[in-house]
Parts: C-alpha cells; sequence; structure tokens
C-alpha cells in the first residue's frame, strides 16, 4: 500500500505522521505485504517530506511488513546520501526495505531548486551511481553501512516510456494508475517486453498502484473520497498552502459544474465505492494487466474509515 500522510483540518502534521504509524500497524495485521510512503515537498497538506525518515518509524513499530519509499524522487537528492539512508535502514531491519524511485520533485519548482546533487546528474546516471553504492561503491567511495542485504530498488513511472526503461534494467516496475487512470495495461506491456534479467530479478515483476476507497455503501465511499478531491481544488483555486477539509466541511460546500467535473475526472478512473461495485472494476484491471502486486492508496478524513477501507479492500482481492 501507499501512504501520503495526508493532514486534515484540525490536525497537525505530527498528528498525521502518528496516524500513519498506526495505519502500517493495522494493515500488517490484515496481511498486506508492502507499506510504503511517498515523498511530497513544500505541500502543508502532505506531511511526507522524509521518507527514509518515516519508514525508518514505521519499521520500527512493525516487525513483519516490508517498508519503503513510493516513491524517493531521486531528483531532489544525492545518490550517495539516498544509499546511507537507506543502508541504514537495511542495516536495522534485514530484507524489510524497499527503495521505490521516481523521477518527478514533487513540489514547487521554488522548492525543487533547493534540493538535489550539485553535480546535476540525469536520472539514468544517478540511478547507476545509486546502484553501484550497494553493490561495494562508485568512484572509490563507499556508501556505509552496507547491509548484508540491500534494500529492494524498485522504479515507479507513469508512462510507457518509464515502464520500458524498468525493464530494461531488470528492475520491479509500478505504475502509478493514481496519477494517470489510463494507461497500465499498455504501460505494463511495454514493461514486459523491455525486461531483461539482471542480478537483481530474474522475471519482470509488474505492478500497479491505484487509489481505492472502499466502505460498506457506495454513499459512504463516495462522501470520505470527496474530501481529498475538494483539498486538490482549494489548493489549485484558493489556497496552495491549505490543509486538507474535514468531512463535514466538505458535506457543506455547494459544488460548481467546473468543480463537479473535476470531481469526476479524479474519482471516476478510481475504485471507490462498496466491494459490490469495486470488486468487478478492480478485477477487470488486475486481468487487462496481470499485475504481479496492486498497490493501494486511500486518502480520507476519518482514521477508523481508513482502516475499514483497507480492510474490505483486502476481502476483495482474496477474493478475486
Amino acid at each position: 500500500m501507499h501512504d501520503t500522510a495526508p493532514v486534515w483540518r484540525g490536525d497537525t502534521a505530527g498528528d498525521a505522521l502518528r496516524r500513519s504509524v498506526d495505519l502500517a500497524q493495522a494493515v500488517e495485521a490484515l496481511g498486506y505485504r508492502r507499506y510504503w510512503v511517498a515523498e511530497h515537498h513544500n505541500t502543508p497538506a502532505l506531511a511526507t517530506s522524509s521518507p527514509a525518515v518515516l519508514a525508518g518509524s514505521i519499521l520500527a513499530a512493525t516487525s513483519t511488513i516490508r517498508v519503503g519509499s513510493g516513491a524517493v524522487l531521486l531528483p531532489n537528492h544525492s545518490p550517495y546520501v539516498v544509499a546511507e539512508q537507506f543502508g541504514v535502514l537495511a542495516g536495522l531491519y534485514p530484507d524489510r526495505v524497499d527503495l521505490g524511485l521516481g523521477r518527478a520533485a514533487g513540489g514547487s519548482g521554488e522548492a525543487a531548486a533547493r534540493m538535489g546533487d550539485p553535480r546535476g546528474l540525469d536520472f539514468p546516471s544517478a540511478l547507476r551511481e545509486l546502484g553501484e553504492y550497494f553493490a561495494g561503491g562508485s568512484g572509490g567511495v563507499r556508501a556505509i553501512p552496507e547491509p548484508a542485504t540491500p534494500p529492494e530498488i524498485w522504479l515507479v513511472g507513469s508512462s510507457a516510456s518509464s515502464a520500458a526503461a524498468a525493464g530494461r534494467l531488470g528492475l520491479p516496475y509500478v505504475y502509478a494508475h493514481a496519477i494517470v487512470g489510463a494507461g497500465a495495461p499498455e504501460a505494463l506491456e511495454a514493461y514486459r517486453r523491455a525486461f531483461r534479467p539482471s542480478a537483481a530479478l530474474a522475471e519482470p515483476h509488474a505492478c500497479v498502484a491505484v487509489i481505492a476507497v472502499a466502505a460498506d455503501s457506495d454513499e459512504r465511499a463516495h462522501r470520505l473520497a470527496t474530501s481529498f478531491v475538494y483539498g486538490q481544488i482549494l489548493m489549485r483555486t484558493v489556497d496552495p498552502a491549505t490543509v486538507l477539509p474535514t468531512e463535514e466541511e466538505t458535506a457543506a460546500h455547494r459544488f460548481t459544474p467546473e468543480e463537479e467535473r473535476f470531481l469526476r475526472d479524479k474519482i471516476g478512473p478510481q475504485f471507490v465505492g462498496s466491494p459490490e461495485r469495486i470488486a468487478p472494476r478492480l478485477g477487470d484491471l488486475l486481468r487487462a494487466t496481470r499485475a504481479d502486486e496492486l498497490f493501494v492508496l486511500t486518502q480520507v478524513p476519518d482514521h477508523q474509515a481508513r482502516i475499514r477501507s483497507y480492510e474490505l479492500i483486502a476481502k476483495i482481492v482474496s477474493s478475486l
């Protein structure tokens, strides 16, 4: 599963981060295999600015679930620093650390300009250097600690070209249907066609990441899902520094026709509703993509409803 540590009105970023740790414990008990945290900057509504730090807290609070980044945005960082950070995590928690990587900025251009490697490496070069640190060093420099079991490196993207690049490198790939709600079957097919076995992976491992909000009724699920989308509207039109609106605040808002279209465009491609509504569509996606794993992102203001959503989704997937 994915997590962005959403910050809702009336809460602090600390509250959001503590809920992430609690949620990780809950989904571990539900049998989820992975818990990945995103990277966002200069966005008060999302508290995941440091995936390595949050992943460390989650690893310490859990015992079996794999934990990692979904994704560390490599252009924002020196590959050497990323190798050191995730080397520490993998040293402390052997065979439980994933390092998902992406090429976006995850925030405003102004924020992106204050981060990154001053050498200005392109993404392929940065990725190659990062991999070298986990294989003994790069240019005579070692990233310490060097864990006996390095983190698993994954690529995360939302296009056929990013999928094919992951395939050529022999890395596992996650298609971000949560960002681009179309194209997953084509992207994962491009990944499989391009795949070349590597030291990391003998066979292709293709995954898809979706937004899903499950509840005991379609109406309840849509009310929950609407709060995050309304927050996106507020960030785009009113205040980019806002946090996310409560369920009550959202229910009181009178959406304009343009806002209604935005809601439909955001919610329509994703998986929102009761299990009876979600299961057939989710099954269709998994058959069309032949995905090896499904990643799920649920962003709703009610924490217990969020846990309930993941519980229902686990039951849906187990029945497919």
